[in-house]
């Protein structure tokens, strides 16, 4: 059959129908509207940046370097680890899905999508290294000793916790103004770039080391992508988002601090032999090379990116929270609603 032949449009008489309203949120219609020239700078950046985790010399860790204790040591920081970046693809595959939902800017949802491959490949990492170092690792094996017990114990009850900060993630990120999303977000990538820059100096160990490097670079240009969204939103922030983002602030310090430095009260709900034996763990850890600084190291880098993230939301006039682990002052958060954690790594 022959193609039918049409040789002009049709116009209906009385003009052409306008299409239903559609229904938000939506990502339809399509659109590319760019109102932040650096922040595509920074897309465009972040695709020539881009790596392959597999390309590292992973021959280069070997099981029989290490002593039971270490290998076990290792493997538990990577899984503590794997709860905040291997849980980064899906919390940012989300936001992008959000930011495509809102209708957010072409280059906002573009650097979304940049830092959800980014994630990708710090989960690949700790699967990687898990599999060489402990396999079956991080839950499915069956621990003998007393100390491997111990690990398994805080791992599941580790990702119990990570379970209820996805639910509560789910909740909050259709809830919450762009500008606490992104107070959120900033929180966490100030954080990632001072665990991996100390971890890179720290470690005796080549692989880890060019591992942490990469994985740092690529959380100082999320934090640039945060920044940049940021000096966007943040003029003009009415009294109460303002007071939702100090709360955030402290919501970001709790939930962060499991790999920074050592869980507070106020979300993790963790047996009470949960501390004394991941601080066995991480001295394990510790002892075979991989980089992890000591308590005081990693309170005082901790510390210095907090200092860090209230220099910068006070000069907008956001109050900060207290954060008296660390002996900060501030504003005083009393309770944190489990449902509200947004903060990510």
């Amino acid at each position: 059959m022959d193609d039918p032949v049409i040789e002009k449009v049709t116009v209906p008489e009385g003009g052409f129908w306008p299409a239903p309203e559609i229904a938000r949120p939506n990502i339809y219609p399509m659109e590319w509207r760019v109102e932040t020239d650096k922040l595509a700078a920074i897309y465009e950046k972040s695709k020539r940046a881009v790596w392959n985790p597999a390309d590292l010399p992973w021959d280069g860790i070997r099981p029989e370097d290490f002593t039971p204790e270490q290998r076990l040591g290792i493997m538990y920081w990577f899984s503590v680890l794997a709860n905040f970046d291997a849980s980064g693809p899906a919390v940012f595959a989300r936001a992008t899905v959000h930011a495509f939902e809102q209708h957010e800017e072409d280059p906002v949802r573009k650097c979304f999508f940049s830092i959800t491959r980014d994630e990708m490949n710090h989960e690949e990492c700790c699967q990687r290294t898990i599999a060489r170092l402990w396999p079956g690792g991080p839950l499915d094996w069956t621990p003998r000793t007393e100390l491997e017990k111990a690990a398994h114990n805080n791992i599941s009850w580790l990702y119990y916790n990570g379970g209820r900060y996805w639910h509560g993630y789910n909740s909050a990120v259709g809830k919450y103004p762009l500008a606490v999303l992104f107070t959120s977000f900033m929180m966490g990538e100030m954080a990632a770039s001072t665990l991996f820059r100390g971890m890179a100096s720290g470690t005796r160990h080549p692989v880890f080391g060019e591992m942490f490097q990469r994985i740092g670079r690529d959380e100082s240009r999320h934090l640039q992508i945060c920044m940049t969204i940021l000096d966007k939103e943040w003029p003009g922030l009415t009294e109460e988002v303002k007071e939702q983002i100090t709360r955030q602030l402290r919501a970001g310090f709790v939930f962060l601090s499991m790999i920074l430095w050592e869980p507070p009260e106020g979300f993790w709900d963790l047996p009470p032999y949960f501390l004394a034996n991941h601080r066995v763990l991480m001295d394990h850890a510790r002892d075979a090379g991989l980089g992890v600084l000591s308590f005081e190291e990693q309170a005082e880098n901790w510390r210095v990116a907090i200092a860090r993230v209230r220099a910068i939301v006070e000069r907008w006039g956001i109050p900060f929270p207290a954060i008296p682990e660390l002996d900060m002052s501030g504003v005083e958060v009393e309770f944190i609603d489990p449902e509200d954690i947004i903060p990510v790594f």
